[in-house]
């Protein structure tokens, strides 16, 4: 059985990860571009962690302008088998208010300028995204939370938009009344690549606000959001540090399959695979080309 190596992902307020041991610097390069930033290496009560901010430092980047084929990669390439998405969202229940980490179980993707697969022109790949959570690193999440006093949603639907603009209140209405639970800009394609990758990928959506459906939505003031984004980033911090505490240090076999997504995913003959995409797939599909 394989190690396991946690990998975490920074959205919006979480730039870095305190409490990293024997942490480094490292940049991996990625025949899928450059990356959002170099990952920094470490440990947690023992856990290999590998960190990424998805905005870089400073939040440099938009949620349209990450590559997040790149980011998927080099987190494969540093030996990631399980990974944590920390994520700020919009709310659209009232039973999910700011301050609330939902752990979601599913997605809806409404992006349209992103690339979206490792897969396609010279070897064309078909994984299930029926369960894009995995169900096992959910729970390490909720056990993580209850622990530290964190309140959490079990459950929910995270709706991915382009953004970088926010929601009109045509759409905040249509969305909120098709059940959806949250929405953000960052998770999608990050899900979908990561299945690609066969990693376990799971997300820890950060409620920072009610998006514009809300009655109160617009006396909610720039200072108000900073405030609780920086009060979720602290509480994640506190998730992290708890969650690699707990965390098996041999990595457990998926439920849903993420960590085998491709077994029965590639559709091109292997004679008619592409060489050149071959060898920029050789570190996300290692295990089955090599196999």
């Amino acid at each position: 059985m394989a190690k396991a190596v946690l990998g975490i992902i920074g959205g919006s307020g979480v730039y870095d990860l305190p409490g990293l041991e024997n942490a480094r610097e490292e940049t991996i390069a990625s025949p899928w571009g450059v990356p959002s930033a170099p990952v920094r290496r470490g440990t947690i009560s023992g856990l290999p962690i590998v960190f990424l901010p998805r905005h870089d430092k400073g939040h440099r980047l938009s949620p349209s302008d990450i590559n997040y084929r790149a980011n998927i990669d080099v987190l494969k390439r540093a030996g990631v088998t399980d990974l944590v998405s920390l994520s700020a969202c919009g709310s659209f229940s009232e039973g999910l208010p700011p301050g609330t980490f939902v752990l979601v179980d599913q997605f809806v993707d409404r992006t349209y300028r992103r690339e979206s697969s490792f897969f396609g022109k010279g070897c064309v790949a078909h994984v299930s995204m029926a369960h894009p959570v995995s169900p096992r690193l959910r729970i390490h999440l909720a056990a993580a939370a209850e622990a530290e006093g964190i309140t959490i949603a079990r459950g929910g639907t995270y709706l991915c938009m382009e953004g970088p603009q926010f929601s009109s209140y045509a759409e905040s209405m249509t969305y909120k009344n098709l059940g959806y639970s949250v929405i953000g800009m960052t998770n999608m394609p990050e899900a979908k690549l990561a299945r690609e990758a066969e990693i376990c990928y799971a997300t820890v959506a950060m409620v920072t606000d009610f998006d514009c459906w809300h009655p109160d939505h617009d006396a909610v003031t720039v200072q108000d959001i900073i405030r609780v984004l920086a009060s979720n980033a602290e509480k994640a911090k506190g998730l992290v540090a708890r969650l690699a505490k707990d965390f098996p240090r041999e990595h457990e076999p998926c439920p849903v399959g993420s960590d085998r997504a491709l077994d029965t995913a590639l559709i091109t003959a292997p004679e008619a695979r592409d060489p050149e995409l071959l060898k920029k797939l050789d570190a996300v599909a290692a295990r089955i080309l090599r196999g």
